[in-house]
């Protein structure tokens, strides 16, 4: 049975993504030591509320690429995979092509 989870608040839950190891040749890669921390938004919160009970929405959607900071999340296994939980405020921005 395949969980599913909806995160709360201002939350985002992100799959990071991890650079290939081996080209398709088969070639070994080196691992580099500045590689580019980042993820795919796989779920966001509804947002939190300001003071005056506004909603605050959250500032990605699901399928963005985002840059994560180098330490912080929270991390959690559902099945098989492994997913990162931020706090909007703590994604340092989207990835564009």
């Amino acid at each position: 049975m395949a969980k599913r989870l909806l995160p709360s608040l201002n939350r985002v839950l992100v799959e990071k993504i991890i650079p290939p190891s081996k080209t398709t040749a088969g070639i070994l890669l080196p691992e580099k030591t500045n590689k580019l921390n980042s993820g795919k938004v796989v779920a966001v919160g509804p947002g939190a509320r300001d003071r005056d009970g506004k909603l605050i929405p959250v500032s990605v959607k699901e399928g963005d690429t985002v840059l994560l900071p180098e330490y912080g999340g929270s991390e959690i296994k559902l099945g098989e995979k492994e997913f990162h939980l931020y706090r909007d405020d703590d994604i340092l921005g989207t990835l564009h092509d």
